[in-house]
């Protein structure tokens, strides 16, 4: 008995000193990987904000109103320093996964002028088309949001606010209208005013970051 007390106690240290070693590793392997992933989702943000927003050489980050901390308006300038509209972040559920997505807006003409998918767990081959599929990426280049965006099958698109499904794919395809329409809800009644960098609702998060900045930070 004496003997096998002493070859289970070996064991549970053995067990131990190994869990130990190995919650040490990952710590360390988390340490040393979070600030390269930080930059690196630094630098896809500013590329997909230049994306969104054709026209803008430089933007800045905004604070707006009672919106939630976590969400910010980035604002796009041309290289006059005059606004092409703003990049709004949205997300909401997909068919597999959460579904974030950075989308281009002009409150002068109420359109989306662009829109890209940041993360996706969406089915390859179907789903996962709403981050490459042109046809479907081209619905926000002028898309129309009065009244609300519209999912329609794919080819049945008549109005300017209308957007054409993906086959097979219509659940992440509604997934993004939805999360557009949502987003819009929240941001719209908050930028339809002449933005005011220095009063208003807005409040300057960062200072202003130029394209050719963003492009030079690659992941």
């Amino acid at each position: 008995m004496h003997a096998d007390a002493n070859s289970s106690l070996r064991l549970m240290l053995t067990m131990s000193m190994a869990g130990l070693v190995s919650g040490l590793i990952l710590v360390g392997v988390h340490l040393w990987t979070a600030p390269r992933i930080a930059q690196n989702r630094k630098a896809a943000l500013e590329r997909a904000i230049y994306h969104v927003l054709p026209g803008a050489e430089s933007y800045q980050a905004f604070a707006v109103g009672d919106v939630d901390s976590d969400a910010a308006a980035f604002l796009g300038l041309d290289a006059k320093g005059q606004s092409v509209g703003f990049a709004l972040a949205g997300e909401g559920a997909g068919y597999m996964d959460t579904i974030r997505l950075l989308f281009g807006y002009d409150p002068e003409r109420a359109l989306v002028v662009g829109m890209q998918v940041l993360e996706s767990k969406e089915t390859p081959g179907l789903g996962d088309k709403i981050i490459f599929d042109p046809d479907f990426l081209r619905n926000f280049e002028a898309l129309a949001v009065d009244p609300d965006i519209l999912l329609v099958k794919k080819g049945a698109k008549t109005q300017a606010h209308e957007v054409n499904g993906i086959t097979g794919a219509t659940i992440s395809s509604r997934a993004v209208v939805k999360i557009l329409n949502q987003s819009l809800e929240q941001w719209r009644p908050r930028l339809a005013a002449p933005v005011e960098r220095s009063s208003g609702p807005f409040k300057t998060a960062r200072s202003t970051v130029l394209r050719e900045e963003a492009k030079g930070e690659q992941p």
